[in-house]
Order: structure tokens, then sequence, then C-alpha cells
């Protein structure tokens, strides 16, 4: 039995849910977040106490797959839910003498020490904003702002000699002595 997949997702008074089939639509404050489930599993939605409930059908209750689908349709179902309501966010840091980045129109230009500055498209449904060497992502789609950090960070990851690259705030990159000369 999957332990995740029990828990009933609470919904605030302020989303909205809308099941059609196996899409599910979640929306509040101008944001809409769609999900299609797998088939062995099914998606209840208890409006008078405001509950999403993942249930697995009779015929796939011992198959370990569909537990592990239980559990990842209710993880993705909460993530919607706490996506339209709070948002998600990653910051990025670029450390580099000379290094930044700079948003220009639906791109954005890093600045990473090469010949020439890296563009970048920015992914619809994220927020992206810039001061001097701190890039901040944001939106309601949890997979989309990782997917989006992640690729700003794989451009220059951060080198373990000087330090110098993109990484997360807070992310703590072990530093190598280098070579000694002259002992």
């Amino acid at each position: 039995m999957s332990r995740i997949g029990k828990k009933p997702v609470e919904v605030p008074k302020d989303v909205t849910v809308t099941i059609s089939g196996s899409a599910i639509t979640i929306e509040a404050k101008g944001k809409s977040l769609t999900y299609t489930h797998r088939p062995e599993v099914s998606v209840v939605w208890d409006e008078s106490e405001r509950f999403l409930r993942v249930v697995v059908d009779e015929a796939y209750q011992g198959d370990r797959q569909t537990r592990a689908y239980w559990g990842l349709t209710r993880s993705l179902l909460s993530n919607m839910v706490e996506g339209v309501t709070k948002g998600y966010e990653r910051s990025l840091e670029i450390v580099g003498v000379g290094w930044g980045a700079e948003i220009k129109g639906q791109t954005i230009e890093l600045k990473l020490g090469f010949a020439k500055p890296v563009t970048m498209a920015i992914t619809p449904g994220v927020d992206v904003t810039v001061d001097r060497s701190f890039i901040r992502v944001r939106g309601a789609d949890k997979q989309l702002v990782g997917q989006f950090a992640a690729a700003v960070r794989a451009r220059r990851k951060p080198e373990p000699y000087n330090g110098k690259g993109v990484r997360y705030v807070g992310e703590v990159v072990r530093r190598k002595q280098g070579k000694a000369f002259g002992s």
C-alpha cells in the first residue's frame, strides 16, 4: 500500500478543481495547471470537504507499478495545489569576475567567461528576474521552474578550484587545493 497515496490532498477555498475524464485542472489567482493521470488510478473530488483523493482500481490493487503511480499522482496533485496558491521559486548565483546575467525580451543573456554571451529562451510559464549576479526563477509548475533553473546552471557548473560558475543559492561547492609548487 502507498502511504503517500492514501493521504488526501487538501484544497484551499480559493482554488477551483475541474475533473473531466482523466484530466484534472486546478486553477487559482489566474494560474492554471492541468494533469492527465494514468488509467490505473482515479481521482475523486469531494466538494463538501474540499479534498482530492487518489484511488486505485480493484483490478490493479496488487501491482507494484500501480502503487507507484498512486503515490506519484497524489504528490503531483499536491504540488499543483501548492503551485497555484504559493508558487515555486529557485534562486541562482553567478560567481566570477565580470560574469553576470541580463534579460532581453523573452531571452536571458548569460556572461559566463566564454568568448560570446550565452543566450537562452525563457520557458513560457516561468517568470525570471535578474539582479546583477542573482537569477530568480518563479512559476506555478514545480517541474518547469526546476528544469529551467537546472538548464541555466548547466551552462557553467561551479568548478572546484576557484569556485566560479552558476550555483543554486546556498549550494556548497567542495573546493580542491590544486597543485602545490616548490616543495
